[in-house]
């Protein structure tokens, strides 16, 4: 999907900041966040550098390779050709004259790598000609982790197919299994992706359908050779994640576990309810901070859930982040709940989605991980797609 590029939306946003200009880079498709804020068609073909310079106020300024003018053809502002390297070099000093610091797709000593698109040698450059370089990531989000109301509400509607999911496919296992007729990870994994199919959603990966031992691997994926059978006594999980298929439309993504039979193993209990506790402290603390208005950064969202996780005594088998950013792609651009895997210290910001995911794997058992969508109206924190989950479900047969 390609959007018209508001230039003056992104100079306020500038001139909020204190961020002279954004300088925004790319070669052959290196930065594709770049592309997508400024409106270009993700599919063109470019093999030439170029650099689209947006102040804070005045026009902003091209610099395109003589044979590849058309690059930024679309968009406002002067233009500068180069064609040799030397005529990059002083097309560069011509694009940041009398600017002092800008905003480009990075992230000192690379903590957030998800906003590092540009390489070390252009900083270098940019910086050569005494220009200050700042991270954009909290600008990134503005222009691209952001939701319209038309696009939570494309998130909420694939949200409640997902939660109605979820209780057709735990029915499906009951009711099969019921019959005396064998289970397979793989059948639940076709009967899912068929109504994700009459849904007409999309999806860019399988559901993950996973019992016992394979649900201790985060990122199980079910194979027709390793498909385990599902059987009374399991422990089953299911993540699904999908949307619209019509542009500008948003993921939902979920998680809920469930035991096939009647009584669950004590110590199955015990390490859902920890995970549950994680997964709703994170959403108290994320609620709290944004009806008071107060900032709070990713890390310090995935250090609530660490700390319950951590103070039951699993802390060691807690090992991904507690959630992800969620717009447009299943992993967005926006901040993460992450202080393992990275540091990330960008503001959650109103408008934007994310997930919380905490979760427990022991391996060679069995894992649990509970996840819910979170949206930030700017009034609170909004859990989307209810009811959550609260308690083991115990699949009847």
């Amino acid at each position: 999907m390609t959007t018209k590029l508001d230039v003056s939306a992104l100079q306020t946003s500038l001139r909020n900041a204190g961020v002279d200009a954004w300088l925004f880079y790319d070669f052959r498709g290196s930065d594709p966040i770049a592309r997508k804020i400024l409106g270009l068609d993700p599919s063109q073909h470019t093999t030439r550098r170029w650099l689209y310079c947006v102040p804070a106020s005045g026009e902003p300024h091209k610099l395109v390779h003589a044979i590849e003018r058309h690059a930024l053809g679309s968009l406002p502002g002067r233009e500068t050709v180069y064609l040799s390297w030397q005529s990059f070099a002083e097309g560069l000093q011509a694009v940041l004259g009398g600017t002092k610091t800008v905003a480009m797709q990075y992230s000192p000593e690379n903590q957030v790598p998800y906003v590092s698109r540009v390489d070390a040698g252009t900083i270098e450059a940019v910086r050569k000609v005494g220009v200050d370089v700042v991270t954009s990531a909290d600008l990134v989000q503005l222009f691209d982790a952001t939701l319209s109301s038309e696009q939570l509400d494309s998130h909420k509607r694939s949200a409640a197919v997902l939660r109605r999911l979820v209780d057709d496919v735990f029915a499906r296992v009951g009711e099969t299994l019921a019959r005396g007729d064998k289970l397979t990870e793989a059948a639940v994994l076709s009967y899912a992706e068929e109504r994700l199919g009459s849904a007409g959603l999309f999806y860019d990966h399988p559901p993950i359908v996973a019992v016992n031992e394979h649900a201790a691997d985060p990122h199980f994926s079910v194979s027709p050779e390793g498909s385990a059978d599902v059987r009374p006594g399991d422990l089953l999980l299911f993540d699904v994640w999908a949307k619209e298929k019509a542009p500008g439309s948003i993921f939902a993504d979920i998680t809920w576990c469930a035991f096939v039979g009647d009584e669950p193993p004590a110590e199955t209990v015990e390490v859902f309810d920890v995970v549950r506790r994680a997964r709703d402290a994170t959403v108290e603390r994320a609620d709290e901070s944004f009806r008071k208005g107060e900032e709070i950064r990713g890390f310090e969202l995935d250090r609530v859930a660490r700390e319950v996780v951590e103070g039951a005594g699993y802390g060691e088998y807690f090992i991904h982040r507690t959630g992800h950013s969620i717009h447009e792609e299943g992993h967005g651009n926006g901040a993460n709940l992450d202080d393992l895997e990275t540091h990330d210290t960008r503001l959650l910001l109103p408008r934007t989605l994310f997930s919380v995911e905490p979760g427990i794997y022991l391996p060679g058992r069995f894992g649990i991980r509970l996840e819910v969508d979170v949206y930030h109206s700017g009034k609170g924190a909004e859990v989307t797609g209810p009811p959550i989950q609260e308690e083991l479900i115990g699949i009847q047969l």
